[in-house]
């Protein structure tokens, strides 16, 4: 069996990248048929319901629009409950039939299980659930000396996802709903001061494509992946969404705008309605994906050298430092959900 493996490690790889310059023209337009078939049909989101979590800003504030452009009943969800107030007037003005808000902790299951449960009481059904609460983080994880900060980050980056999903399941199932998922192109693209935060989208993007094969065509999943979007790279720290028990808010606070962000999402309920398996944007992303797999050094090369000026820069964000925060923001507990009046739901 070692012999064969040894033969294999030289063959497969040059064999492999012989067979891929062959086969891309023909993948090249499959994909191209494909997207051209999910084009000619568009789920129609007027009257369904979406539930969204992480919506108090950033890319889950501008997936609430998208879906309200298309008459969809908004459930939002987010621990900043007063922020909510303000993005539900913005979507019922866009065009959403109802939207509804509700404050809930996404790493705890018994408040996932009571805004999906609310959800179903009230609308009597779900059709998507979109989860794009995240927590990032800028420090070197060498100089993290406040190690409390890296539950967290797992407890939203992954839970944060699991626990919404295991709920909603049976409810999607019988709407032959979708799940969309807002990962990032760290989790397979090493980049230096997100450490955490790239394991944690790994794991994420790794569950749910396990979980496309469990459940078959029953719930159908869209994984999107960004690169640096919005004030990212501009400002030196990712965007901050939901935060844990306590956030320091001039961290969780950090606006994410521009163009990008608006773009990303449009393409996230775009592709989510096509029915979509993948979202990436930008898309030339991919590229760095054949160089990790077949030559990982020229990749490492490349990004040593880019990111030798700017990128290693020592300008790490205050979580997990252990430097005192200067604001401490409690979470905003949950308030009894109060239907929206008739003249609401008739838009």
């Amino acid at each position: 069996m070692g012999l064969f493996n040894t033969l294999l490690n030289v063959v497969a790889p040059p064999a492999s990248l012989l067979m891929l310059a062959f086969a891309w023209p023909t993948l090249t337009f499959l994909h191209a048929c494909e997207w051209f078939l999910h084009s000619l049909y568009r789920e129609d989101m007027e009257d369904k319901v979406v539930v969204i979590t992480g919506a108090s800003s950033g890319i889950g504030e501008q997936i609430a629009y998208e879906y309200a452009k298309r008459r969809a009943n908004l459930v939002l969800v987010a621990r900043r409950e007063t922020r909510l107030w303000g993005i539900r007037e913005n979507a019922r003005l866009i065009g959403a039939k109802a939207v509804l808000v509700m404050a809930a902790d996404v790493v705890k299951e018994e408040d996932c299980r009571r805004f999906i449960d609310e959800t179903v009481n009230y609308f009597g059904r779900l059709d998507h659930l979109v989860n794009t609460a995240s927590l990032g983080h800028t420090f070197f994880f060498e100089e993290a000396n406040d190690t409390s900060v890296f539950p967290h980050m797992m407890d939203i980056n992954f839970w944060g996802n699991v626990y919404p999903t295991y709920v909603a399941l049976p409810y999607l199932r019988q709407r032959n709903g979708r799940i969309i998922v807002n990962a990032s192109v760290e989790s397979w693209l090493p980049m230096p001061r997100m450490s955490l935060y790239a394991a944690a989208k790994a794991a994420v993007i790794n569950f749910y494509e396990t979980l496309r094969f469990e459940l078959k065509d029953d719930v159908g999943i869209t994984i999107a992946t960004h690169g640096w979007i919005g004030s990212e790279m501009t400002g030196g720290k990712l965007m901050l969404e939901e935060g844990a028990e306590m956030q320091w808010k001039e961290e969780r606070e950090v606006p994410v705008i521009g163009g990008d962000i608006e773009e990303y999402a449009r393409l996230i309920v775009a592709g989510a309605c096509r029915g979509d398996e993948y979202v990436k944007f930008p898309s030339f992303y991919d590229v760095f994906l054949v160089y990790k797999v077949f030559a990982p050094e020229v990749l490492g090369w490349t990004f040593r050298l880019l990111l030798s000026s700017y990128g290693t820069a020592r300008r790490a964000s205050l979580i997990g430092t252990g430097r005192p925060p200067m604001y401490l923001e409690p979470a905003t507990p949950p308030k009894p959900l109060t239907p929206p009046p008739r003249r609401e739901i008739q838009g």
